[in-house]
C-alpha cells in the first residue's frame, strides 16, 4: 500500500498557496482585519447610541427632501444634520482610534514583507551611504564571497551619498559591510524568489523614521554613516486585471470584508 505523508504535503501546500503568494497573503489578512475591525468597533462603542444617532440623521434627511419648497425648515433641519454629524463623530471617535491603531501597526509590520520584493540572482540593485562631508571619501564597501560590485563608486557631494552598483551570484541572506572612520556597519541583504522580511534601509537617529521604514536596529549614535539603504524594487500584486500596491488592496478588501461582517453579526458602525 503506498503511504502519503498528509504533513508534509499539506505545509507544501500552505507554502506555496499562501506563504509564498503575495495576493493570497493580502486576502486572508484583509478578511482577518476586517472581521477584528468590525467586532472591535462593536465591543468599544456605544451601539444603542450610535444607532440611535444614525436613525436621526436619516430623519433629518428624509425631512430636508420632504419640507424642501419650506426654507426655514429646511435650514433648521441642516443644523440639526450638522449637530447629529457631530454627535455621531464623537461616539465613533474613539471605537475608530482603537481600530487605526492596531491596524497601523499591523500595516507596518505586513509592509516589510509585501512592499517591496528581493533581489534575484544576476540580478544589479544600489546600495546607497549617506554618510558625514569628511568622511565621503573615505567609505569602503566590504561584500561576501556571494557578491560583486560591477560598477565604480559613484559619489554625490550635494547630498553626501556614495552609491555602488552590486550584484549576487546567487540566493541567501547576506551581510553587506560598510567600513567609515575605522569602523564597520553591517547592512543586511535578502537575495530570494520567495516572499521575504525586507529591511531597505539602516538608519541612525530617526526614531519614528525607522518605525517605519527600517525592520533593522539603529546604526550607534557615534556612527559617522546616517543611512544604508538597497534599492529593493516595489512590489505590485495583479487583481482583477489591475496592478495593486499592495496596502491600497488590502485596505479596499478590508472596507469590504468589514462591511459584509457588520451586516452579518449586526454591528452598527
Amino acid at each position: 500500500m503506498l503511504f502519503v505523508p498528509i504533513r508534509p504535503l499539506m505545509a507544501d501546500f500552505l507554502n506555496r498557496v499562501l506563504l509564498d503568494n503575495p495576493l493570497a497573503i493580502v486576502v486572508v489578512v484583509s478578511l482577518v482585519v476586517g472581521l477584528l475591525m468590525v467586532l472591535l468597533f462593536g465591543y468599544t462603542s456605544n451601539q444603542k447610541a450610535i444607532k440611535v444617532a444614525k436613525d436621526q440623521l436619516k430623519a433629518h434627511l428624509l425631512a430636508v427632501r420632504l419640507y424642501q419648497d419650506q426654507l426655514p425648515v429646511v435650514m433648521r433641519t441642516y443644523g440639526r444634520i450638522v449637530r447629529g454629524t457631530g454627535r455621531y463623530i464623537r461616539l465613533a471617535f474613539m471605537p475608530l482610534l482603537y481600530v487605526i491603531i492596531p491596524i497601523t501597526l499591523l500595516i507596518v509590520q505586513v509592509d516589510r514583507y509585501l512592499g517591496s520584493m528581493p533581489m534575484q540572482p544576476a540580478q544589479p540593485f544600489l546600495v546607497k551611504v549617506q554618510t558625514a562631508p569628511d568622511t565621503l571619501n573615505d567609505l569602503s564597501l566590504q561584500l561576501p564571497a556571494e557578491m560583486a560590485i560591477s560598477a565604480p563608486a559613484v559619489h554625490v557631494p550635494a547630498d553626501n551619498e556614495v552609491v555602488w552598483r552590486v550584484v549576487a551570484e546567487k540566493a541567501g541572506t547576506y551581510n553587506i559591510d560598510v567600513a567609515a572612520g575605522g569602523q564597520t556597519f553591517s547592512k543586511q541583504v535578502v537575495v530570494s524568489p520567495d516572499v521575504s522580511r525586507l529591511s531597505p534601509t539602516r538608519l541612525r537617529d530617526r526614531f519614528w523614521e525607522r518605525i517605519f521604514v527600517s525592520g533593522e536596529p539603529a546604526l550607534p549614535d557615534n556612527s559617522p554613516i546616517q543611512a544604508i539603504a538597497v534599492t529593493y524594487l516595489p512590489r505590485n500584486i495583479n487583481f482583477a486585471w489591475l496592478e495593486w500596491n499592495w496596502i491600497v488592496l488590502f485596505f479596499v478588501l478590508s472596507m469590504v470584508a468589514g462591511f459584509v461582517f457588520k451586516e452579518v453579526l449586526g454591528i452598527e458602525i
